[in-house]
């Protein structure tokens, strides 16, 4: 695995054909507090702003993370034009692969989750892995334009101890709509005021993107720390 602080990706990086995407290590000086696994969501990779900016964050405060891409996207550096994410068996499998060698490297507590898809992907499978926590950022409750058929059945019954941290007017699932749905006793809802998928907030709310990235970042790491403690 890679090592250092949030630094640029490329295509050079990337063993094509295996069964286990390439994964990049950032991790803060000294021993880590905790570690995440962070997935991209489906329209970005790992190196997108948000997960840059996000990383740097979450290193800041003390936590390691390991980003890795599912197939299609690493297949986007290599070859022209956006392939559609795999089928979702396919994330999965990749998904276990990556917390599998993971763990077998990672002393200490490991937790998994990821932005918008790469956080819904790791829902699924958390309780299966056993892993430490789950993090979602920008969890995506239901496709757009169908808040009528949530993607929550298995969010009803999760057992691990989760955060998501939402936007209230998120487009795949803005505030009012998901206190409509039973979630499990686990989760954490953390709200971002008038803050978009991306945790963007609308300019009149006299808050910024940057200030919303901190406030994700300094929860997701009191988060941890708690379940740790």
């Amino acid at each position: 695995m890679g090592n250092g602080q949030s630094a640029g990706i490329d295509a050079g990086q990337y063993r094509q054909g295996g069964e286990t995407p390439e994964i990049v290590s950032d991790r803060p000086v000294g021993e880590p507090l905790a570690s995440l696994i962070l997935a991209h969501g489906a329209g970005a990779p790992m190196d997108s702003p948000f997960m840059q900016e996000i990383t740097e964050r979450l290193v800041r405060r003390g936590l390691a993370v390991h980003r890795f891409e599912f197939a299609y996207m690493a297949q986007r550096r290599v070859s022209e034009g956006k392939r559609p994410p795999n089928p979702q068996a396919e994330l999965l499998q990749q998904w276990r692969a990556v917390y599998h060698l993971v763990r077998q490297q990672t002393a200490g507590r490991l937790a998994i989750g990821g932005k918008s898809m790469g956080g819904r992907m790791a829902s699924l499978l958390v309780d299966e892995l056993q892993a430490d926590a789950l993090v979602c950022l920008g969890y995506p409750f239901y496709a757009a334009g169908k808040p009528g058929k949530p993607r929550t059945a298995h969010l009803a019954e999760l057992q691990t101890p989760t955060l998501i941290v939402q936007g209230e007017r998120d487009a795949l699932g803005d505030r009012d709509t998901v206190a409509g749905y039973r979630l499990s006793s686990a989760i954490e809802l953390r709200w971002l005021v008038a803050a978009d998928h991306d945790l963007k907030p609308l300019k009149r709310s006299g808050l910024t993107h940057d200030q919303h990235l901190d406030t994700a970042a300094e929860a997701v790491a009191a988060f941890l720390l708690a379940e740790r403690g």
